[in-house]
């Protein structure tokens, strides 16, 4: 009963929109939670991060049994991934633990971080193909580096996107993708996508868990969240073939672009 008298529905169109944008594009959607959540509703920046963390772990699984299902997962890139992410999750919310995070200075701190994040997330989007493009001239005819040199290159990744997500929920998506296409040109770009989804289960799921010790989740907004993205990611799934993905990347890129010059500008 106090979640009905307390149920605002708003919430779960904000869940049904970010839901249908992940269903769509595949990655990047999901960047515009958090954002949202502190730009349209007020939520503190570190309980918006935490509750959306949680929020990613349970969309993300759905993701994952999916991908699971049609083979798409390379579990050494999940390994290498997670070797570095989980140590860095685990220092972030230690650090996190033992600073006053309603203070203004941390509330700066994470909408910047946040606000940057977006930006690099919509560059990815729009200029994917040009970047591994750019990349693929770089090396030219040069050897692959070896494997272990790759494996390398992953944990680091891992260790980065570990800092970055812990802090603002954000760069899982079109970020680490981009990246690990650069890093492993040779795999299909659906193995890719797939085992990114797999590696941010974990990774969200620590940091939302982690939030969840140190006070910073909202359980009404999250299940108020998930009342709307689950039919929403559900819906842009379905609709995606119906539509032109380009378009809807440069339409996202541009959406991403705006609220981050919000969060920038204050």
């Amino acid at each position: 009963m106090t979640f009905l008298e307390n149920f605002q529905p708003l919430y779960s169109l904000s869940g049904f929109f970010v839901g249908a944008l992940v269903g769509i594009t595949g990655v990047g959607g999901g960047s515009l939670m958090t954002p949202l959540l502190v730009l349209l509703f007020g939520v503190h920046p570190a309980t918006a991060v935490g509750t959306d963390l949680l929020y990613a772990a349970v969309t993300k699984t759905a993701g994952t049994a999916v991908h699971g299902m049609h083979g798409r997962i390379n579990w050494r890139v999940v390994g290498a991934l997670g070797a570095g992410s989980v140590p860095a999750a685990l220092l972030m919310l230690w650090l996190m633990a033992g600073v006053d995070r309603k203070s203004v200075e941390v509330a700066d701190t994470i909408t910047a971080a946040l606000g940057w994040l977006l930006v690099m997330t919509a560059v990815m989007l729009v200029f994917r193909a040009q970047i591994l493009g750019f990349a693929r001239r770089v090396t030219g005819e040069r050897a692959l580096p070896r494997p272990a040199t790759i494996a390398v290159l992953t944990v680091i990744l891992g260790l980065a996107l570990g800092i970055l997500v812990t802090l603002t929920s954000v760069g899982a998506g079109a970020l680490g993708v981009t990246i690990l296409l650069v890093l492993y040109p040779r795999l299909d770009v659906r193995e890719i996508v797939g085992s990114d989804i797999v590696h941010a289960v974990p990774l969200t799921l620590i940091g939302g868990m982690g939030y969840w010790i140190i006070g910073e989740i909202d359980w009404l907004l999250l299940l108020a969240l998930l009342v709307g993205s689950i039919p929403g990611i559900i819906a842009g799934s379905l609709l995606a073939p119906k539509l032109h993905e380009r378009t809807i990347r440069i339409v996202l890129a541009l959406t991403l672009a705006i609220v981050a010059w919000k969060l920038l500008a204050g």
